[in-house]
């Protein structure tokens, strides 16, 4: 496997047309353009990525393996899904907190689909008890959290997404200076980049660079669940 210098230009193109022929048929006639123009160049960056993770914190792991390892499966889990088609149209690349196995921790996330390609960070959909702690925390450390979310480059290139409670969590003050962030139901950060992007040399330093970006909101999320970060 050669060195990571961005993604290759018929990458986007090859999830477009799989998003138009989402069938097994045209995916296995086609399984050696995945390998090139995906999969192989997603573990690459996976591999480099490893040690400039390392530099921004040692507990988050970048994993090149094809499966379960960082990368996730192309393949869709259709057993509980409206969307029976076989196969996902993005790439999607998780770089998991060590304790992650054993609790829900945060973590960083890049996704890459044409036209809808963002950096994230952050926890999604956690476990009622471990929202609970998130809750908990934001109640006793409002200050943290309110000059986290205040991080310069955090708030010129991140938004706060996911989905909320309509209404106040049950035992939550509704009247709290925090009450829309006690509504989330996740505690994730994304930043939207340019499709072009993935195909520059920098692509990797640019993820890195915006995964940085996040260390504050990151941090404060860590110390609610009681990880290092």
């Amino acid at each position: 496997m050669d060195g990571f210098s961005g993604f290759p230009e018929p990458c986007l193109p090859f999830l477009n047309e799989l998003k138009l022929n989402n069938s097994r048929e045209w995916f296995n006639e086609r399984k050696n353009d995945y390998e090139a123009t995906v999969r192989e160049p997603a573990l690459a960056l996976i591999t480099e990525a490893a040690p400039l993770l390392n530099k921004l914190s040692p507990h988050f792991r970048a994993i090149p393996k094809k499966s379960g390892g960082s990368l996730m499966r192309v393949y869709r889990d259709t057993r509980f899904s409206k969307e029976k088609t076989p196969y996902k149209t993005n790439i999607g690349i998780q770089f998991r907190h060590e304790f992650g196995k054993d609790v829900h921790a945060p973590g960083f996330y890049l996704h890459i689909e044409p036209g809808a390609c963002f950096i994230g960070a952050g926890i999604w959909r956690p476990a009622p008890a471990v929202l609970a702690r998130i809750r908990d925390f934001l109640i006793d450390n409002p200050a943290a959290w309110k000059k986290a979310l205040a991080h310069p480059p955090f708030k010129r290139n991140f938004l706060l997404e996911g989905d909320s409670l309509q209404r106040p969590p049950r035992g939550y003050p509704a009247e709290h200076e925090l009450i829309e962030d006690l509504k989330r139901k996740d505690f994730i950060a994304c930043s939207a980049f340019e499709d072009a992007r993935i195909n520059r040399k920098d692509f990797l330093q640019m993820v890195i660079g915006g995964f940085r970006q996040t260390e504050p909101f990151m941090r404060y999320l860590c110390m609610a669940l009681e990880v290092p970060y």
